[in-house]
């Protein structure tokens, strides 16, 4: 067996535990067809086998587990006789034979440390080991490759190692050697901002010849920093502050050196802007192809006066932390209290990367009406086991900041069971400062709000011209229009306002109505909501349920549908049939929606009508007049309960503020409707070019398309980076994508503050004293009882019969086809802004939501009781 592994595809094969950490990463970049030098590795193995035959094994573990002075001492002692151990005889032979070929022969080379524990996600060991450059001929090149496995015995690397919790004996070290570039220019960056913690910027240290003056600390070098665009993935130059040494040395292809080459005249940036903005792009490519959810990268690079290649990537471990001053000292909460309703799956890179950014803007916009001043590059959403969730730290605070909502308060409007930030104390001024906020806000909110119902229409008529436009003719076209459109959706405030800030109205109905009726807040708020003008939502399921009426009562129709097998297309239907004619209308105004629809790979119903189709038959036998009656019965009931307890100088305000929350919430499901709309031709796009890139043989099918960020498939078409390789970038996605569907994830995650906490898995809701209820958060009005019917999937609603109690895990407005048969609503997830709220309480459903678990509480089929007023569901059996 050879004590040597020989290129790039042997270490990654061998893995990270023999190639170690640094060589392995460095692998992985040169599989997603990344720039790397070429490189080799000895690993772990004829380490292991050096210190067994060096005898001295014994004495340094018991070296390094004396203290302080005494441990400095021994290790100092031991080296000398550590160094004097030649590599065997077999692993010079085997470097002897590979060294004499191509590219390797009379070169220098660069020996450089890979141990396992090296370049991980919890410990770098920046500076530890040694690394060692322009190594030539034979011996030299054993007194480096010995110098570095001794210096993982060195009492730097053992202190760093006991502070870390990681036993000597486990202490084991590869050597990776590559060939020493020629480099006229280098430096380190990191793919965030390390002092501020954001991720939207990239910050670059350049300087002249070798990096060993950045790596050393001698000099920073010119520092440039590059900004991430959220409306279209570009990068863009901010600054670049020089501090590069005016004159140098860089080794020369020969051997010697060389003055720094270029002519430039001393104090000269080192890199233009066009070169800025392309080592960052390489930089951003390579730790999204590490990590696209946690892009945050440590890199060591160089330019040879053609190309950038990479040398180094390693995770950031320690980087400032973007957030308020007032939360310093407080944990991030990461909640999928919100997320879960509509994301409940992981998200494939193509969804991250489309939505991540985006969701910003949806939070923000509101928030800056008021003045507040937001901070800079905050990131509300965050990827943790693939699933999406919301930094609620932040939004608690910016929602008792800018509006004077409570972090209880937010909690319900977001749904979940997780903790509150601390607040501190608010003086005078600060209170003036929040009613100031509050009374700019109303000024401002009703023109963007105004500008809703034309954004909305524009996005329908938009999305219609895009997606029967010709598709583009070449990769240029493709990039040129997945920019434009994505431009155009960043630039939507009036939609963004509308989808991110449709529950100040309802927060503050809430603690009116709480005021004068302890703990029936939410009940009597949701009762009051209860049928007026119906959301797009509850008019899309009207019009389904109208198309259901038509096909059952037209015989080939009902016919057709009930011989249906997966294929039929119902436009094979003659053309004069009303049911056919129906479901084209249908389908012109909502066919851009579908079954959880922010998935960008779920098909829309435009194109898998299946879907619908399927549920026409329980849709004709649903009582839209008795669905009409309850929500008449709850408003009025709610309306009567109202003005007893309010006084009757506040009715007036109850009255606006009802209406007010109303708007709101339609606007709400309307904004979203919009931005679904646009996300189709999107998708038509991708498709379209995962085809194209399938028939180049670089997809194995177009759906692969999914499993790339933007930017990613940007830079191809771009032609940054092969098509050729993301066959392999795909395939390791999808076997890590596969894994977290496996896994269960963790409802509320804390970070910093303290430890890193990953919660608690998703657990299961207590029973109350009695043994036999369950309390959540009341969302819709009234009480029903009837059979437990848990449906895991839109799909499974067949098994719904009228009245049965729907008990779910989370749900988007495909199920809102559901809660026209179900006598109420039991949620495991959602909070009072969730999609599932926001129906129950049109449709006057009884509806109990934040019951994690609930599923694995209840049987199918046993009788259930669900108190809307009281937030409870009761066991009857």
């Amino acid at each position: 067996m050879s004590p040597l592994l020989p290129d790039w595809p042997a270490i990654l094969a061998a893995g990270a535990a023999e190639a170690g950490g640094k060589a392995w990463t460095l692998a992985r970049l040169a599989r997603y067809g990344l720039p790397v030098p070429d490189g080799m590795v000895l690993p772990v193995a004829a380490y292991r086998a050096w210190l067994d035959r060096s005898g001295l094994a014994r004495e340094l573990h018991a070296a390094a587990a004396l203290h302080d002075a005494e441990r400095i001492a021994a290790l100092t002692a031991l080296r000398p006789r550590l160094l004097a151990r030649r590599p065997d005889d077999s692993v010079l032979a085997a470097l002897r034979q590979r060294l004499a070929s191509p590219p390797w022969r009379d070169g220098a080379l660069a020996v450089r440390s890979s141990a396992p524990q090296e370049d991980g996600a919890d410990a770098s060991f920046a500076g530890i080991h040694a690394s060692l450059l322009n190594v030539r001929g034979e011996a030299a090149l054993a007194d480096a490759i010995v110098t570095v496995w001794a210096s993982l015995w060195t009492p730097a690397a053992v202190a760093y190692r006991a502070r870390l919790g990681i036993a000597h004996d486990d202490a084991a070290m590869a050597v990776l050697l590559m060939p020493l570039l020629p480099a006229r220019a280098s430096g380190i960056a990191f793919t965030c901002d390390p002092v501020s913690g954001r991720d939207d910027r990239l910050v670059i240290h350049a300087n002249w010849g070798l990096g060993e003056s950045l790596v050393a600390g001698a000099t920073t070098g010119d520092e440039i920093v590059l900004g991430e665009q959220a409306q279209d993935d570009s990068l863009a130059l901010l600054a670049c502050t020089p501090g590069a040494k005016a004159l140098t040395s860089v080794p020369a292809p020969d051997g010697g050196t060389a003055l720094r080459p270029g002519g430039a005249e001393p104090g000269a940036a080192v890199l233009t802007p066009a070169q800025s903005l392309a080592l960052g792009e390489l930089l951003r490519q390579a730790a999204l192809a590490l990590d696209y959810g946690h892009p945050v990268y440590d890199c060591e690079w160089a330019w040879d006066g053609e190309r950038f290649w990479l040398l180094q990537a390693r995770p950031v471990t320690a980087r400032g932390r973007c957030t308020y001053p007032e939360l310093l000292g407080q944990p991030d909460i990461w909640t999928r209290g919100n997320t879960r309703d509509v994301v409940p799956d992981p998200l494939p890179p193509m969804d991250w990367g489309s939505w991540r950014r985006l969701a910003n803007a949806l939070l923000e916009t509101g928030f800056r009406l008021t003045g507040f001043a937001m901070l800079p590059g905050a990131q509300r959403t965050g990827l943790f086991d693939g699933r999406l969730y919301l930094n609620l730290s932040l939004i608690q605070w910016e929602g008792y900041a800018a509006f004077n909502v409570l972090p209880a308060a937010m909690n319900r409007l977001v749904g979940g069971r997780q903790p509150e930030i601390r607040l501190p104390p608010r003086s005078g001024r600060e209170r003036l400062a929040v009613g100031l906020r509050m009374a700019r806000y109303l000024l401002r909110a009703g023109t963007l709000r105004r500008q809703g119902p034309p954004a909305v229409a524009e996005a329908m008529r938009l999305s219609r011209q895009w997606r029967e436009q010709p598709l583009p003719a070449d990769d240029a076209g493709f990039a040129a229009e997945i920019r434009r459109q994505a431009r155009h959706r960043h630039a939507q405030a009036p939609l963004h306002f509308m989808q991110g800030s449709g529950g100040g109205y309802l927060s503050l109905l809430v603690d009116l109505l709480d005021a004068h009726r302890p703990g029936e807040g939410h009940a009597l708020a949701s009762a009051l909501l209860a049928g007026g003008e119906p959301s797009v939502t509850l008019r899309q399921g009207y019009a389904l349920s109208e198309v259901a009426r038509i096909a059952m009562a037209d015989p080939t129709a009902s016919a057709w549908l009930a011989a249906r097998r997966p294929g039929d297309d119902w436009r094979d239907l003659p053309p004069d049939n009303p049911f056919r004619a129906a479901f084209a209308d249908f389908l012109a105004q909502y066919g851009h929606r579908c079954v959880y629809e922010t998935y960008l790979g779920n098909p829309r119903w435009r194109e898998a009508p299946d879907y619908l189709l399927d549920s026409l038959p329980g849709l004709a036998a649903a009582d839209m007049a008795a669905a009409a009656a309850r929500q008449r019965q709850a408003a009025d009931t709610a309306w009567a309960e109202a003005r007893r307890a309010l006084p009757w100088w506040k009715r007036p305000l109850l009255a606006r503020m009802v209406r007010t929350a109303k708007h709101e919430t339609n606007d709400r499901e309307a904004a979203r409707s919009a931005l679904m709309a646009y996300t189709e031709p999107a998708r038509r796009l991708w498709l379209a070019l995962g085809e194209r890139w399938t028939a180049r043989g670089w997809l194995a099918r177009a759906d692969d398309v999914w499993f790339l960020m933007p930017a990613e498939a940007l830079a191809v078409l771009d032609g940054l980076r092969p098509g050729a390789a993301l066959a392999a970038l795909i395939a390791d996605r999808r076997q890590r994508f596969a894994t977290w569907q496996a896994q269960a994830a963790p409802d509320v995650i804390l970070q910093h503050g303290g430890a890193e906490n990953l919660g608690a898995k998703a657990g299961v809701v207590p029973l109350a004293a009695d043994g036999h209820t369950f309390q959540g958060v009341a969302v819709g009005s009234g009480v029903a009882s009837g059979p437990a019917r848990l449906i895991h999937h839109p799909d499974e609603g067949a098994r719904l019969a009228q009245g049965d109690i729907l008990v779910v895990p989370s749900t988007d407005p495909a199920w809102t086809l559901l809660f026209l048969k179900a006598g109420g609503l039991v949620m495991e997830t959602g909070g009072f802004l969730s999609h599932g709220a926001i129906v129950a309480r049109e449709f006057g459903i009884p509806a109990v939501v934040n019951l994690p678990g609930i599923l694995q509480r209840l049987r199918d089929g046993e009788r259930l009781r669900v108190d809307g007023a009281r937030g409870t569901v009761s066991r009857l059996d």
